[in-house]
């Protein structure tokens, strides 16, 4: 609950806090389009309702207090939040709802967005707020109505949707294959391997499951998102495993050849995941029905 008498006047924080930032009441007074004294019986008028001392003042200088430095930064946040929150709410003005989605960066790029003008066409009032998270995360605590998830179908207090298991193939520039004369999967265990962070086995496991000793499986360098390891495949670096799905474009481009027939199926999946009090929602549903459907298509 609002406890209203906290809440000082929002003008008198304008002031504070262009004063703060740009640590001069006449710049404060010009951006604010207010007269010096304006500014000044703001700051004041806040001052005396906190009953503290934000600024220390010298002649012309203004200079923020102890007090008045951690106060200017929590304001500074809380007027940028309001201002995000006003411009969403004027972005939704005659729209039939609003759907913010965390997603999987490299899922959400090269499947998820290149398909959802689809979801647009049968939903024409609907917006999609895009957020990219890359572990689970309490919905109480974050904006979000729903999220894709890759790993175990685990989310506590949310429903999880299965919507396609990974499967991984080796690739790699044709450059590259033909200068590094790769002709069977035994010519890897010499390649550069390139390595995805959040898969940081799955190279031993491909050559596991062929019957390949390796010496060190864990070698090569090392990027945090599919996209970037993508890049660098088609840019010579090395050999690199990738889910089929999300390559799609360069293997029939080209850019990125599949070396082997050999095929890495993860222990995870891709869900869609939402609490559980937003089953019913009728976006949530209506991107559940869609999403699920355009997963079963490939």
């Amino acid at each position: 609950m609002l406890r209203r008498g906290f809440l000082p006047n929002i003008g008198n924080l304008l002031a504070f806090e262009a004063t703060a930032r740009h640590g001069s009441v006449s710049r404060a007074a010009e951006e604010l389009s207010l007269t010096q004294s304006a500014v000044s019986r703001q700051i004041q008028q806040l001052e005396d309702s906190l009953g503290v001392s934000l600024f220390s003042r010298s002649r012309q200088r203004v200079v923020l207090t102890d007090v008045g430095r951690m106060y200017a930064a929590n304001v500074r946040t809380t007027l940028t939040e309001l201002a995000d929150a006003t411009h969403q709410a004027i972005a939704l003005s005659g729209t039939s709802g609003v759907l913010n989605l965390a997603t999987l960066p490299t899922f959400g790029t090269r499947w998820l967005i290149p398909r959802i003008p689809e979801f647009f066409a049968q939903h024409p009032d609907a917006t999609v707020n895009f957020g990219v998270r890359l572990v689970p995360f309490d919905f109480a605590a974050e904006p979000f109505d729903a999220a894709i998830h890759f790993g175990q179908p685990h989310w506590p207090g949310a429903v999880c949707e299965w919507l396609r298991n990974e499967e991984a193939v080796p690739v790699c520039s044709p450059a590259y294959r033909e200068r590094e004369g790769i002709r069977s999967p035994q010519d890897l265990t010499r390649a550069t391997l390139l390595q995805q962070s959040t898969r940081p086995t799955a190279w031993a496991q491909w050559f596991g499951g062929i019957g390949i000793e390796v010496g060190n499986a864990l070698r090569g360098p090392r990027f945090e998102q599919f996209a970037m390891v993508a890049q660098a495949a088609m840019a010579g670096l090395g050999a690199a495993l990738i889910p089929h799905f999300l390559i799609a474009d360069e293997l029939a481009s080209g850019r990125l050849e599949i070396l082997f027939p050999q095929s890495l199926v993860s222990g995870g999946a891709y869900y869609l995941v939402y609490p559980e009090h937003k089953a019913e929602a009728p976006l949530v549903r209506s991107f559940r029905d869609w999403v699920i459907a355009k997963s079963r298509q490939g």
